[in-house]
């Protein structure tokens, strides 16, 4: 696995992370490959060697035609569904772009599918999103973590006029993740809204430089040399130096709570949210207010599959409204093996810590077939498929 740690100290936008992936060994061509697949205007990446305040770092130009088009979270989510891009890539695109169509929509009160992204530039937007999703992916990168997040302060000129630096978009970008944030020394804006959401949607945990092993850095520039401080967002790449048996990812737990769904409907909903890439969906009873009984569903998925499970959950149940939070995810190696059980193949799922198995799933189909065939319990199949799994590979059972 790849750890990812950012040092938001400067702030954090769009260009500055493409800058700081390149830095760090992703490849330009490779982004620029990802834009391309979207099928808008020309959008160019040039990246060039700079210093800010004297540190040496990577500026990546987003160069874009003039374009009248007038493109909404509907037309632009329309444009990545369509386009040949690899799923982890779309997938954290569509996330992005979902937080930041959200965060404008309460802005300036509008609907989310309404929204227009002028504030951001639409084409600007698209070439820093899918130009970071692509380099993320390119450098392996399953879990991220970053610091406090420097936002600025004062004014910034909009399409609308003179706006208050953080910018409400920013806020509530910042706030829906719970990242800590202070002002910074700069009185600018330091956090751009699409570098608000790459990090709310790439980051599960904040604070400071993780315990890691440290394979490589990159340093990724903004437009400006400030006096005070570089502007600069740095990401250090590397391995846990704790807890090397396990993998630790990022994922996202959303949640609704239904009361007037038949309750024969249920099974074919998990069904249909494991169908759609979650990792696990379950059940909770509880009771809502005035003693109504009802369950909360819950539904345990990555960043690239979220969009196509909101959009099951709202098809395949009653609710008209999710939640969700992001998780960090713990799991051990696992591995799937044959054994042997009086002759009969069984498959099993093995989890590893630290090379020794520790825990063992059997396959239950392959059990009560072989319980069939040698005439025995399932109970009794189940024991011995399970104690073959703990003896070392090769040894017979």
């Amino acid at each position: 696995m790849t750890l990812a740690w950012f040092d938001c100290s400067s702030g954090a936008s769009g260009d500055m992370f493409l800058g700081a992936l390149v830095d760090a060994g992703a490849p330009l061509e490779g982004m620029q490959a990802a834009i391309d697949a979207v099928g808008v205007e020309a959008v160019t990446l040039r990246s060039r060697d700079v210093t800010r305040a004297g540190l040496a770092a990577t500026q990546v130009e987003v160069r874009t035609p003039r374009s009248d088009v007038v493109r909404t979270w509907a037309n632009i989510r329309g444009l990545l569904e369509q386009a040949q891009l690899p799923e982890p890539v779309r997938g954290r695109a569509l996330d992005v772009f979902a937080r930041l169509a959200r965060a404008e929509a309460k802005a300036h009160r509008v609907r989310p599918e309404r929204v227009h992204f002028h504030e951001v530039g639409a084409l600007d937007a698209i070439a820093d999103v899918v130009g970071a999703s692509a380099g993320l992916d390119a450098l392996g990168v399953t879990h991220a973590e970053a610091s406090a997040v420097a936002l600025g302060s004062g004014m910034v000129r909009s399409e609308h006029g003179l706006l208050p630096v953080p910018g409400p978009a920013v806020l509530s970008l910042l706030g829906e993740v719970d990242a800590p944030v202070h002002s910074g020394p700069v009185a600018r804006e330091m956090c751009t809204p699409t570098g608000a959401a790459l990090l709310a949607s790439t980051v599960s945990r904040w604070g400071g430089l993780p315990a890691m092993r440290v394979g490589r850095c990159g340093t990724g520039a903004g437009g400006r040399d400030n006096d005070e401080l570089p502007n600069v967002l740095r990401v250090v790449l590397g391995e846990p130096a704790d807890d090397r048996s396990a993998r630790v990812g990022d994922a996202l737990v959303i949640e609704a709570n239904v009361d007037d769904l038949d309750p024969r409907v249920w099974p074919r909903v998990l069904t249909s949210l494991l169908e759609a890439g979650a990792s696990d969906a379950w059940l909770t009873p509880m009771l809502m207010k005035k003693g109504r009984p009802a369950h909360t569903l819950s539904v345990l998925t990555s960043s690239e599959h979220a969009d196509a499970v909101r959009r099951t959950v709202f098809r395949e149940s009653s609710t008209i409204g999710l939640r969700e939070h992001r998780v960090a995810k713990h799991a051990l190696e696992r591995q799937t093996r044959t054994v042997s059980v009086d002759g009969i193949d069984v498959r099993v799922k093995v989890a590893l810590l630290d090379g020794e198995v520790t825990n063992v799933s059997p396959e239950y189909d392959d059990v009560a077939a072989a319980a069939a065939r040698l005439g025995r319990s399932v109970k009794a199949v189940l024991a011995a498929t399970v104690a073959a799994a703990h003896l070392p590979p090769g040894r017979p059972g």
